[in-house]
């Protein structure tokens, strides 16, 4: 309230919302919200409403009526809070709209996702300082339940956030007990049936939630839990929004008692009294495992956080890891096409992912790590295909102007192609037209016709195919140099994420207290150094089950089982090489671009070592010599 940025870091279920809902109803313009979740925006939105405060969120899963209605409120000074993604900010219509909006404070939810440091990165969090001096926001508002010194850091210079504006209220919570008490895979579902049991049995059954990795894990295990008479649902990303909400509804109801989820169950999950969080999996990180326990004993009573899982699941994690990391030949692809661009280069990410068989998000972290290295810089992003359809006769639109406006919207229908009732709006040809007639038919003043339009019900309008527009600053790079350190950045990225798994795994392992350890690893010094209530501190030193050894990688023929991919790939013939990590990714059931439209999952050979720690089996495979990355790839 005194006009300066500031920080908090809260744990989960402190109220971090409150810094900045009630600031909104005094400060005298917008709040804008940026949030990574539509789940974290509709439970906050839902809270607002319960207590009169107009807030509104613009999301992909609403229709154009109900974006203009937002929008119209927000126009008219009525919706003082507005929650968008990250992505919203890319679309061009939307920062024109924003830009005549009065903004007085920038709320980033989620704030560690700014931070290549910390657990989860997101690439698009790092135009939001650009976007804040692009929408001439004089104050921001960083919250975040997981952020180590070396995140907030990153966050405090990014937003030039003094040292004493940063608020941390501490990591440690007296009233839960963190315990951990692996068992083997096999014994895994019986011990969990056990410790549940009698938590289940109380009346009313102490609301539970059990994390797992995997979507078939969660249905595989709830299904194991009813069948043990212990009711228990599953909860993950497969099923419809439809499902998930019921369930959602039904846990904050208390008709269900126990949720068996993949992490896309509890972000901002306002359920007070949650008894129990176990971990039937490893958890992703130390951060992901401080936020979902976080979820327990919010009402401030003893609640049990439970880490049964152990070692057994480790390659699960690392390959997800190890999947993410491009190869030298798909960033030299990117290379060499900016290089062929010339000053400008337009893309569209899925087919840059496609070309260069690097998934869509390393592919935006490679993007970024390219504008700082100064190579590109973005200039703009706009959908490439516009369309329209008139809710009267032409006539009917051109008759509500007069002079100026009248020819120009008269170049607009002029400039569009008509097929049976939907008008394709070619920039192109309007550019031509208003050159030609002495129009100013730039490109922001036709977008705001056109939402003006929408907004008077005079018209629909559709858009797609985000176009993403770079000025190509280094023309005269050297792209095998530059194309073997990014793909070291890559790399450097890999090996820090396997490390922060191993921390994770020391954690639970410690000999010492674990919230004392957790508390640690936040650089919060303020926990006791024995809390007299975790596992550790009573004596039960946990030593995590590694995998079950199966037969040596060394009885596998790996040469006849990537015969099937190196066969597709020279049938393909887009110039992509077996490489180790490719045919790695192959063998132990990964994903990629290139795999999935060679319908890899269809050949005999894949996943047919998933039960082996990537590593190992790329290692195997570099034994005999990898290709090197020559020449240009076109």
């Amino acid at each position: 309230m005194e006009g300066r940025s500031a920080a908090a870091i809260f744990p989960t279920g402190s109220g971090k919302s409150l810094c900045y809902q009630l600031p909104a109803l005094h400060l005298p313009h917008l709040t804008l919200v940026i949030s990574p979740l539509l789940a974290l925006m509709q439970d906050q939105l839902a809270f607002l409403d319960r207590h009169g405060i107009a807030a509104a969120s613009l999301d992909s899963s609403q229709s154009r009526e109900e974006a203009a209605r937002v929008m119209a409120g927000v126009t008219r000074g009525e919706i003082r809070i507005l929650m968008v993604s990250v992505e919203r900010l890319k679309n061009e219509r939307f920062r024109a709209f924003i830009r005549r909006v009065p903004i007085s404070l920038m709320v980033v939810d989620e704030a560690h996702c700014i931070s290549e440091w910390g657990h989860n990165f997101r690439p698009d969090y790092l135009k939001l300082p650009d976007y804040r001096h692009d929408f001439a926001i004089p104050q921001v508002l960083l919250l975040t339940a997981t952020a180590t010194p070396r995140v907030i850091a990153d966050m405090r210079e990014r937003f030039a956030i003094e040292s004493g504006d940063v608020a941390a209220t501490g990591f440690y919570r007296d009233n839960l007990n963190l315990e951990v008490d692996p068992a083997p895979a096999a014994a895994r579902p019986r011990a969990l049936v056990e410790w549940l049991r009698p938590r289940l049995a109380t009346d009313p059954p102490q609301p539970t939630i059990v994390y797992v990795t995997l979507q078939q894990t969660a249905e595989r295990l709830a299904t194991y839990l009813g069948k043990a008479g212990l009711p228990a649902t599953a909860y993950h990303a497969g099923l419809d929004g439809e499902r998930r909400d019921a369930i959602q509804r039904a846990f904050m109801a208390g008709e269900t008692p126990c949720i068996v989820a993949t992490i896309a169950f509890g972000m901002g999950i306002d359920k007070a009294d949650i008894r129990n969080v176990v971990h039937f999996d490893l958890p992703k990180s130390i951060e992901n495992y401080s936020q979902e326990i976080g979820r327990a004993g919010r009402d401030g009573q003893p609640s049990d956080c439970l880490m049964l899982a152990g070692r057994d699941h480790l390659h699960v994690l690392e390959n997800f890891v190890y999947g993410d990391t491009p190869e030298p030949h798909g960033i030299r692809r990117v290379i060499d096409e900016l290089q062929s661009a010339g000053g400008e280069w337009e893309l569209t990410l899925n087919r840059l992912s496609q070309a260069s068989d690097i998934r869509p998000l390393p592919l935006k972290t490679l993007l970024v790590q390219l504008e700082l290295r100064g190579v590109i810089a973005p200039r703009y992003s706009y959908f490439a295909d516009y369309r329209f359809r008139l809710e009267g006769d032409p006539e009917a639109l051109m008759a509500r102007f007069q002079g100026e406006r009248r020819a120009f919207v008269q170049a607009i229908l002029d400039a569009a192609s008509k097929a049976r009732t939907w008008y394709a709006l070619d920039f192109a040809a309007l550019e031509r037209l208003g050159a030609e007639r002495g129009l100013d038919t730039s490109r922001s003043r036709v977008l705001t016709a056109l939402d003006y339009f929408v907004d008077k019900g005079w018209m629909t309008l559709e858009s797609k195919q985000m176009t993403d527009v770079y000025a190509v600053l280094h023309n005269d790079l050297d792209a095998a140099e530059l194309t073997d350190e990014l793909h070291g950045y890559f790399r450097s990225k890999e090996r820090a994420e396997i490390e922060r798994l191993h921390a994770m795994l020391a954690l639970f392992e410690s000999d010492t207290c674990l919230s004392r350890r957790l508390a640690d690893w936040f650089g919060d010094a303020r926990a006791p150094m024995q809390c007299g209530h975790c596992s550790a501190c009573r004596g039960r030193v946990a030593v995590l089950p590694a995998a079950t050894p199966s037969e040596p990688l060394a009885h596998h023929d790996l040469a006849a089982l990537c015969r099937p991919l190196k066969q597709r790939l020279v049938e393909h013939g887009d110039d992509h090489p077996a490489t180790p990590d490719r045919l790695a990714r192959f063998l132990c059931g990964l994903t990629s671009p290139l795999l999935t439209r060679l319908k890899a999952r269809q050949l005999p050979g894949f996943a047919a070592l998933e039960a082996y720690p990537y590593a190992e089996v790329r290692a195997r495979l570099a034994a005999g010599a990898a290709p090197r990355v020559s020449g240009r790839h076109r």
